[in-house]
């Protein structure tokens, strides 16, 4: 059993064996944050990972199924923290799995410098100035829009928290790619592996899986594209198997 709060539902993770808490009004993942769990490089058998702005705690509990190595995930709004940690216990992962209420801006005198070998993040997209309408509703407005971190913190914050040759993997919109690469390299997280994510053939990216390794030597690599739906609005194969697990 589980105690639901207010509009709360338990849903199934997809092609995962997990179920996980979301709510319309407060916080409900996106294909952007499967498709970031997909991409990052985990350690399969040990190691130390960091999953930053964790929500719900969605990329952690995703990332579990890859990987035996212990996993922190960090959270700034309560509510969401809430969310996550029951999600965690639901599923008997507290083991592996262990939240942090805190600021990203903070985390690193937490858990250290130079400690992990990987860190995720699937960060507030626009910034607080930006012409995408500011949400009405609070946690929405924080999860979007960078309110409480920016850009910049984030990325400082995963090369504070990588030791050397550690991964920071990162999901984010394409108008930002410039940004996100110049601060990469500025803070010693050398772009290595670039994926574009397209609504469909014919339209323009709307999505960019980046990944960087701490210290690491120049040479950035452009993965195929994706595509998330085919000619008929259905998901293209590659996102069926990645949201539902391969057709048997």
């Amino acid at each position: 059993m589980i105690d639901l709060i207010g509009d709360e539902r338990l849903d199934y993770l997809l092609a995962e064996d997990l179920r996980i808490i979301q709510s319309p009004s407060v916080f409900a993942f996106s294909l952007d944050a499967v498709l970031l769990a997909r991409f990052a490089y985990v350690p399969i058998q040990k190691g130390r990972i960091v999953d930053l702005c964790s929500g719900n705690g969605v990329i952690p509990l995703l990332l579990s199924r890859k990987t035996k190595a212990s996993i922190t995930g960090v959270e700034i709004q309560e509510r969401l923290y809430h969310m996550a940690e029951r999600s965690i216990q639901y599923n008997r992962l507290e083991e592996q799995i262990h939240m942090i209420h805190g600021d990203v801006k903070d985390v690193v005198h937490k858990l250290g410098h130079a400690k992990y070998d990987v860190v995720t993040c699937n960060p507030p997209y626009f910034t607080s100035n930006s012409p995408d309408t500011m949400n009405d509703n609070e946690y929405l407005a924080i999860a979007r829009h960078e309110i409480l971190c920016t850009l910049e913190d984030v990325i400082r914050t995963s090369s504070q928290l990588l030791r050397q040759g550690g991964k920071a993997a990162f999901v984010h919109r394409p108008e930002r790619l410039m940004d996100i690469l110049t601060l990469m390299r500025s803070y010693r997280l050398e772009p290595k592996r670039l994926r574009f994510v397209y609504p469909k053939l014919g339209k323009e990216a709307n999505t960019i899986l980046v990944e960087g390794i701490k210290n690491g030597n120049p040479g950035l690599k452009a993965l195929p594209p994706l595509f998330v739906y085919d000619d008929e609005n259905n998901y293209t194969t590659e996102v069926r198997e990645i949201l539902y697990g391969k057709e048997e």
